[in-house]
């Protein structure tokens, strides 16, 4: 049986509620030098690894002109490097430094202490639950939004699947 369409409107306000709620309490409180979106920019990068910018933005579904100052303001703190594509001299490719990776470690790090004092009366056994919970709910959701990118590709390309 599949969610009724009241389960899902709740489902959907309820993640909205936790995003927020994970900010109060994580996001807000970190101790990190620079934006917080520069740092999801960052985790998202270094999770993606040295690409196009282009590459990037879409992963980010973000414009290219914002992620562009995103990435200007990176590259002066020295936590990204651009370098000249080899495949295509006129474009360039980002990756994540050292400095970069060490300030994702502690970030990481920090959040990680901040989550666990805010969750200290759970148990192990409760936070493998929500674990799993939302580990499958990322993937139903990053699985839906591939075969939508996939499919608008096709749309927009003129192939069919």
């Amino acid at each position: 049986m599949s969610v009724t369409p009241s389960t899902a409107q709740e489902l959907v306000e309820e993640i909205f509620l936790f995003g927020r709620a994970l900010r109060s309490a994580v996001i807000t409180s970190s101790v990190d030098p620079i934006p917080t979106a520069l740092v999801g920019v960052l985790s998202i990068l270094a999770t993606y690894g040295e690409c196009r910018q282009s590459d990037l933005a879409g992963e980010l579904c973000i414009s290219q002109s914002v992620l562009s100052r995103q990435i200007a303001d990176l590259v002066d703190a020295g936590y990204v490097c651009r370098h000249s594509d080899p495949a295509d001299g006129r474009v360039s490719r980002i990756r994540v430094t050292p400095e970069g990776t060490a300030l994702l470690h502690r970030s990481k790090e920090a959040k990680a202490a901040l989550l666990r004092a805010t969750l200290s009366h759970w148990t192990e056994g409760d936070a493998l639950v929500a674990l799993d919970a939302v580990r499958k709910l990322e993937r139903t959701l990053f699985e839906h939004a591939h075969r939508a990118r996939v499919s608008n590709s096709a749309i927009h390309s003129g192939s069919s699947l």
